[in-house]
């Protein structure tokens, strides 16, 4: 499996380090990621953290905008300045910086969140929130597209 999928918690040890989950750390093995991206989510207090592929695809994203407008410079620091590099040790743990607690939330467990070609590190309890508030919207949007059925959707 070449994807980020499932989810995981695990402790921060005494020296501030967590393990990332060893299905992940297969992945990041299996795509040769030397060091880890990690960007803090614009919309909720999570990261989100690949290879230098997703960095390369934000930078892909910008490369289209106007060098000499807002949106670019806005995007640039976005993906430049709210990012750092997360370094997995022999191990395959990561240290919990300040630049992770302070945008997630972090004290002592992190929970890890797969999302395809990317996984996110979020604080468990607030990770527990938006995963209820998903599967809320993703239930309200299936009540709508069943009522909208021929026939009033299932029977």
């Amino acid at each position: 499996m070449d994807r980020f999928l499932s989810s995981a918690i695990n402790r921060i040890d005494s020296k501030g380090r967590v393990s990332v989950p060893a299905h992940f750390r297969a992945v990041v093995q299996r795509r040769g990621y030397q060091e880890l991206y990690a960007l803090k989510a614009l919309d909720r207090p999570a990261l989100d953290v690949g290879g230098l592929d997703l960095l390369d695809r934000y930078e892909q994203r910008i490369a289209m905008e106007d060098p000499f407008m807002q949106t670019a410079d806005d995007m640039s620091f976005f993906v430049h300045g709210d990012s750092d590099f997360l370094k997995l040790d022999q191990d395959g743990r990561i240290t919990v910086t300040d630049f992770i607690r302070d945008h997630t939330g972090i004290t002592s467990d992190v929970a890890f969140v797969g999302r395809g070609t990317f996984f996110q590190i979020w604080e468990p309890s607030r990770l527990a929130t938006y995963g209820a508030q998903v599967r809320e919207r993703l239930l309200e949007m299936r009540r709508a597209g069943m009522s909208g059925a021929v026939g009033g959707g299932a029977e």
